[in-house]
Formats: C-alpha cells, sequence, structure tokens
C-alpha cells in the first residue's frame, strides 16, 4: 500500500513538472535572456530548444524533462534550467522539489493536530492576535482576540485563499491583485499537488473565477513571511496591522501573528479589542489589503 502511495506522488510530481517547466518558460522573453526577438515571432516565451541552449543540455533531454520522461535529472541540471527560466532561490527549490518526488516520501493522509503547547501559547496571548494555518491555509485553530478581530474568517474553518478571491475581499482591498498573486504563489509553494483538499480548493476556484484559474497557471511560487494588512474596527476606522509567519517546528503549520508598534492606532485597537473581548463584546470587522499567507 505504501509503495502504491509512493508512485502515486511520484507520478503526480511528474505531472507538475512538466507543467512547471511549460509555465515558466512561457513567462521568459527572448530579451530578458540576452537573445534577439525575430520578426513575426509567434511563441509565447522561449522555445524549448532556446531554454535548453541556455541551460547547456540537449533539446531532447529538455522535452523528457517537460513530458515527464526523466527520472533522475541532476542538480547540476536542475540549477542550469533555474537559471535559463530566471527561477529566484525559492522557485528553483520548488523545481527540485518536482524533479526529486521519488527521494520524498507522501504525505501523511492524516494532518497532524495542533501541539498542547501552541494551543497554550495563543491562549496566553491576550494583547497578541494570532492563528494557526495548515499547507493549504485553512485556519485550524485561532485565539479570542484573532477572532474579534476577522470574525469568521480568522477563524477555525475559514481559507485564506477563498476568502482572498471572495466579493468582499474585492471591494475592501486596496492592492487586491498583487495580494491575491502572493496568496496563490505560497499556496501553490507549501501544498501537494496531490491533495485532495488542494484540489478541492483550486476546482472551486477554477471554476468560479477567471482571476485565479488565469494566476493560477502561471505557476507562481513564493513563501510570505511578513507584511501588513488594514482592518475595520468600529469605532476606530480602518487600521494598518503587521504580521509575521512562523513554520511551526515539526509539522506543517504556519502561526500567524499580528503586531503593532507602541502608541500607534494599530497598539490602540488591540487594547481595545482585548477589552472587548474581556467583556464578551467584540464586534465584526472588515479586512483591507495584504492577508498573511504561508
Amino acid at each position: 500500500m505504501r509503495e502504491s502511495a509512493i508512485l502515486h506522488v511520484v507520478d503526480a510530481r511528474r505531472s507538475e513538472l512538466g507543467q512547471y517547466l511549460r509555465a515558466r518558460r512561457a513567462l521568459v522573453q527572448p530579451e530578458d535572456v540576452g537573445l534577439p526577438r525575430e520578426p513575426g515571432r509567434r511563441v509565447d516565451g522561449l522555445r524549448r530548444e532556446e531554454v535548453a541552449r541556455l541551460a547547456g543540455i540537449s533539446p531532447e533531454y529538455y522535452l523528457r524533462l517537460e513530458r515527464g520522461r526523466d527520472h533522475q535529472p541532476s542538480d547540476q541540471v536542475l540549477a542550469a534550467i533555474a537559471r535559463a527560466l530566471l527561477l529566484d532561490d525559492e522557485a528553483a527549490g520548488y523545481l527540485r522539489r518536482l524533479a526529486h518526488a521519488d527521494r520524498t516520501p507522501p504525505p501523511s493522509s492524516t494532518a497532524p493536530g495542533v501541539d498542547d503547547s501552541v494551543r497554550a501559547l495563543l491562549a496566553q496571548w491576550s494583547h497578541t492576535p494570532a492563528f494557526v494555518m495548515d499547507r493549504n491555509q485553512d485556519i485550524i485553530l485561532s485565539n479570542a482576540l484573532a477572532s474579534a478581530l476577522g470574525p469568521g474568517y480568522m477563524e477555525p474553518g475559514a481559507n485564506l485563499v477563498l476568502q482572498i478571491f471572495s466579493e468582499a475581499s474585492r471591494q475592501h482591498a486596496v492592492d487586491w491583485l498583487p495580494t491575491a498573486h502572493r496568496v496563490v504563489a505560497a499556496l501553490r509553494m507549501h501544498a501537494e499537488p496531490e491533495d485532495a483538499r488542494l484540489q478541492e480548493i483550486v476546482g472551486t476556484l477554477t471554476l468560479q473565477d477567471p482571476d485565479f484559474a488565469r494566476i493560477w497557471a502561471r505557476h507562481d511560487v513564493a513563501v510570505q513571511r511578513t507584511g501588513t494588512s488594514r482592518h475595520w474596527i468600529d469605532p476606530i476606522g480602518w487600521v494598518e496591522f503587521r504580521w509575521q509567519n512562523l513554520a511551526i517546528p515539526g509539522s506543517s503549520h504556519v502561526l500567524v501573528t499580528f503586531w503593532a508598534d507602541k502608541g500607534t492606532p494599530a497598539a490602540a485597537a488591540v487594547a481595545y479589542l482585548a477589552i472587548q473581548v474581556q467583556q464578551g463584546t467584540a464586534g465584526r470587522a472588515q479586512v483591507e489589503g495584504e492577508s498573511a499567507a504561508g
């Protein structure tokens, strides 16, 4: 049974590898890598033989990679292809992960729970909104202050990717499009291609949202570490918070914390929300701007 699972993972990763190479090749223009653009060129991005020449490998070998037929590309070959496609360090690492699927054990079908120490930590943070999400950006735990800051979308059961592509997010986000790109890139970076939950999220949004389908087809990957988001807090108004993502050792979970510098409107807002939580009267809020993402 385990051998069958491993073969399934390997096949899925090889298919994803070919899609990834084709998508990234289509985004690199000849002039980006010092090649002339001949008149009447109709190819989107680079041709296969151009990538092969830039990487110093044969066109036949590169074609086998795009078709998922080469099972053992070396790290040297992958590094050369990454340079040819102008991949950054994170994208190059993702390329190696797809190419070396046979070296990676299949993920457990049952996600581990949140450690009791993490639960205790969040409960102790009376002035730090925080939640825990998994690699699909499903929120699986949040403290009371995070629920007060983002009722409905920063609570267990919510999904940050689905939230960012909601109509409410589109209406309130100042920089919705770059935020959407970042969230989708983080989803692809951390989720497993064969994960049923990932397939559910991608399938739902692909059918419902042309913007998501277009962004997902780019195969962008990125790790989201820190940023800002604006929240509406009645009666204070729009308040900008800073957030930080922290990987939880021994799991695929991420701890997302919101914080503010002393003396700022965000610090005053946190103090206000903390009082509301203590009194059991925390109201609803809206979010605008950049969302925390893995």
